[in-house]
């Protein structure tokens, strides 16, 4: 049986390091995938050649459609708010454009419902209240999503997280072959993501390595760059979370990335964890 499934994520890239390898397998096994972006992704770092022009929020919508490609996604559409930016404050906003945080949520999440009852929607892939790292775009997503697919009437939502000692464990493997900016403060992800407890669901992607390393390929906006230092798991200056994670051999990437996770908000935490995303479904 064939559904469709809508992932929400809140900048251009965060499909490929979050939801990637699921992605790309729903829509081998036939499932309708369709990405949904927030924002534009404009405030982003990266180098100076990138932002220049100020148009870096167009090239990195145009990644995510080369992300989407790698992945099989049948349709991406962005909602059209911009990027809220990783510094103390949100950035200013432009003339004509708002904001992701700013956005009043009932609006926000009317724009995402279009979307849910336009495609059937069976499933929405959302993210966790936290907002895995805290970004405020990120947990913006989680709010929209959650009230969108009430109004949509859309029948399953899963939050895409990971669990916080596995994302531990792999920044101890990637810093044996990468040295990371001083700044970086590893303890961010004792506070990050969810509880092992809380997790519903497992999923295997190893089969959907290469489609996922593709997509995170696609953003080469986000590989380096910078200057400011970044909020978050990226790297500060030169080489940011993209660039250092693609630069992992690639039996290590394979360990590292071929399982996502989720959390059913619907779930009582501590049950049995699921290993696929419908029951039925090997």
């Amino acid at each position: 049986m064939s559904r469709t499934i809508v992932a929400f994520h809140a900048h251009p890239d965060d499909e490929a390091l979050l939801t990637a390898g699921t992605m790309a397998r729903l829509a081998a096994e036939g499932h309708r995938v369709v990405l949904a972006l927030a924002t534009d992704g404009g405030a982003g770092l990266a180098d100076d050649a990138l932002r220049a022009d100020g148009r870096l929020g167009e090239r990195r919508l145009a990644e995510a459609h080369r992300s989407a490609t790698a992945l099989g996604v049948a349709r991406v559409e962005w909602l059209g708010y911009a990027d809220s930016g990783s510094g103390p404050e949100p950035e200013p906003d432009a003339p004509g454009v708002t904001r992701f945080c700013r956005a009043p949520l009932e609006e926000a999440a009317e724009r995402l419902a279009a979307l849910l009852r336009t495609e059937r929607a069976d499933l929405l892939l959302s993210y966790d209240a936290r907002g895995g790292y805290g970004h405020r775009d990120h947990v913006r997503v989680h709010e929209v999503g959650a009230r969108a697919a009430q109004i949509a009437g859309t029948p399953r939502v899963l939050e895409a997280t990971v669990p916080r000692d596995t994302i531990a464990r792999a920044v101890r493997a990637v810093a044996r072959v990468y040295r990371f900016p001083a700044e970086f403060d590893a303890t961010t992800f004792d506070r990050a993501f969810s509880a092992r407890s809380e997790i519903t669901h497992r999923i295997s992607v190893r089969r959907h390595v290469a489609a996922k390393r593709a997509s995170m390929r696609a953003h080469a906006s986000q590989a380096t760059g910078g200057g400011a230092a970044e909020v978050g798991p990226g790297g500060q200056t030169g080489d940011r979370t993209l660039g250092v994670l693609l630069r992992i051999p690639r039996p290590l990437y394979d360990l590292v990335f071929g399982r996502e996770w989720f959390r059913d908000p619907s779930l009582p935490p501590g049950g049995p964890v699921r290993t696929a995303i419908f029951e039925g479904e090997a």
